[in-house]
């Protein structure tokens, strides 16, 4: 974004479609060369990579090709000690350029290069037999047929694969035929609605604050929209792609996003910026794992262990389901606990490494972000169906959260199977026919087994009334309760509740049936009775009426006026001032 203000008004381009290509292959076998020939810019950033003609961290660049294909390349190192740089650069890219020199043939970071890339899912690339003028034809013969050979049965196994020297110029036009073809032949990125741009640069812009890099995947972002970065609220103030700003940019771009709402110090490489609400984000998920066949020894529980996700390198520990180990060249389940939360999906892929061996393990594919059942017990797969009979009963928003996929409720808002929604409603109907006679009170469910009974209410299979649960068979004992009739015969002196249950009175209150202020059990019309008189006797005194004078009103005892005055009170019918009560904003005329 350098020191210029981003377009974010009605006249900011629209950003074409691209591709995003990495590089990979041996240390100085060119591949910073070749990008540079092809786009005109120099992705070794650093002087430091400059001055030893190493690139040691990720470098980008773009081109748009003659057909008016747009490629972004996102230069790996390919030095073993930047190993880590360059898994930051492959997490999220469309297609590879894979890259041999002509001079040196097929050498150890080519093999792990192409294990890492195959690990992570990438299917589309090509492959440039570099600096093609150091060799002679025969030579040049050999090294193809070697590289064909080592990319038997890969996903490259039938990509084209060009000569060309940088130095000379030579084949340079042949590969970028070969890649405009690629282009067309990549698959653009899915827009889900549901953006993840995993942070492979951060820093401060002069003029700009804080700018984020990385190849954004999954959705559109927008100018202005409310993100989370790194577990930051922020507001997005601008976007870019190849220094271009837009109002808007979909999935498959590299993309700089300039955040409002976070200083650049509290971000860093591996932090994800996504759409509040969206994600769960978590430290321990199950994954297949593909142990690389060329390792020497199996793979469990024991090591130090590095995930790698996204853009991000995560110390992880490992427990193998199913097995006690996973030999070279099989391919088992396996749960991870990272050391931090991240932003997964099941389909996510991954890269692990054992930090005390220094060597790739392996890799594979998230399958479950939530896992709820034991290491023991967990058999993971990509099924939706699978993780809604493991939970039983699911909120359909954290379903979609946790899968990526949404599904309509089953009752309310929940996600369930037919078998669990009938034996709910089972437990539900036997909990309803074995309660007391004044029916099952709601609120000792659960939510969704309240959701059932909703549910069975509909359909006639229960009667639902204040809170409570009944079968239709069942009459409601409070509909004609003694106690009703027998409090409103006494008016405002009514008798004692001595022959009512406490349950039966305390569900006569919370319908509203019955009164209590004080301890003493009024019936509505009492209170109307009380509020009535209290108008006349302000009718009569303006200046406010006692206690004594509202009893003998009513001729009633000093035990049940003072109770009702307090209701009348609560009620905003009359107001307590000193001995007096006047009239309140809810006095009937």
């Amino acid at each position: 974004m350098g020191g210029k203000r981003i377009p974010t008004g009605a006249d900011a381009p629209e950003v074409p479609t691209t591709r995003v290509v990495a590089t990979a292959g041996h240390v100085d076998h060119g591949k910073s060369t070749l990008v540079r020939v092809l786009t005109g810019t120099d992705p070794d950033r650093w002087e430091e990579e400059r001055r030893r003609g190493l690139t040691i961290d990720l470098g980008f660049a773009h081109t748009t090709l003659p057909g008016g294909e747009v490629i972004s390349f996102v230069d790996v190192p390919g030095h073993v000690r930047f190993l880590r740089n360059m898994l930051a650069g492959v997490g999220s890219v469309d297609a590879c350029l894979f890259v041999v020199a002509a001079s040196e043939g097929w050498k150890p970071q080519s093999e792990e290069h192409l294990r890492i890339l195959d690990l992570l899912g990438v299917r589309g690339g090509l492959v440039a037999l570099t600096k093609a003028d150091l060799v002679d034809a025969d030579q040049l013969t050999r090294r193809e047929a070697e590289v064909r050979d080592r990319l038997a049965g890969t996903f490259l196994a039938d990509a084209p694969l060009v000569a060309v020297s940088a130095h000379s110029g030579a084949g340079v036009d042949r590969l970028v035929e070969a890649l405009a073809v690629l282009v067309r032949h990549t698959s653009a990125t899915a827009d889900h609605d549901r953006p993840r741009l995993w942070i492979d640069r951060v820093f401060a812009a002069k003029g700009a604050g804080t700018v984020v890099t990385g190849t954004l995947t999954g959705g559109t972002v927008r100018v202005d929209d409310t993100m989370v970065a790194g577990g930051h609220a922020v507001r997005v103030r601008g976007v870019q792609s190849h220094a271009r700003g837009a109002r808007r940019i979909g999935p498959g771009h590299r993309v700089a996003l300039n955040l409002a709402g976070v200083d650049h110090h509290a971000l860093r490489r591996g932090d994800a910026v996504v759409r509040p609400g969206q994600w769960r984000p978590t430290a321990r998920f199950d994954a297949s794992l593909t142990v690389l066949a060329a390792l020497a020894h199996p793979v469990s529980r024991r090591g130090a262990f590095v995930a790698y996700i996204g853009a991000g390198e995560f110390p992880a520990r490992l427990r193998v389901l199913g097995s006690e180990a996973l030999a070279p060249g099989t391919t088992g389940a396996v749960r991870l606990h990272l050391s931090t939360s991240v932003p997964l999906l099941p389909g996510d892929r991954y890269v692990l490494r054992e930090a005390g061996r220094d060597e790739t393990v392996g890799g594979g594919e998230v399958l479950d972000v939530a896992p709820v059942l034991s290491a023991a017990k967990a058999r993971p797969s990509r099924s939706v169906d699978r993780v809604v009979a493991e939970h039983g009963w699911i909120d359909a928003d954290e379903l979609a959260a946790i899968t990526g996929e949404r599904r309509a409720p089953v009752v309310g808002r929940w996600v369930t199977t037919a078998e669990v929604l009938a034996a709910t409603e089972e437990r539900v109907l036997h909990q309803v026919a074995q309660s007391p006679e004044l029916g099952l009170e709601l609120a000792t469910l659960a939510e969704h087994e309240r959701a059932v009974a909703a549910r069975l209410a509909q359909a006639g299979a229960l009667a639902v009334a204040a809170g409570r649960a009944r079968l239709p068979a069942q009459r409601d004992p409070l509909a004609d309760h003694p106690f009703l009739a027998a409090l409103a015969a006494g008016g405002a002196s009514p008798p004692e509740a001595a022959f009512v249950g406490r349950s039966e009175l305390r569900e006569l209150v919370r319908r509203g049936l019955v009164v209590e202020r004080d301890g003493v059990y009024f019936h509505p019309t009492a209170i109307d009775l009380a509020a009535h008189t209290a108008a006349q006797l302000l009718a009569d005194h303006p200046e406010g009426f006692t206690v004594a004078t509202f009893r003998d009103a009513l001729a009633i005892t000093r035990k049940h006026a003072l109770p009702l005055l307090a209701e009348l009170d609560t009620r905003g019918i009359t107001r307590r001032r000193d001995d007096l009560r006047i009239a309140g904003p809810r006095l009937p005329a």
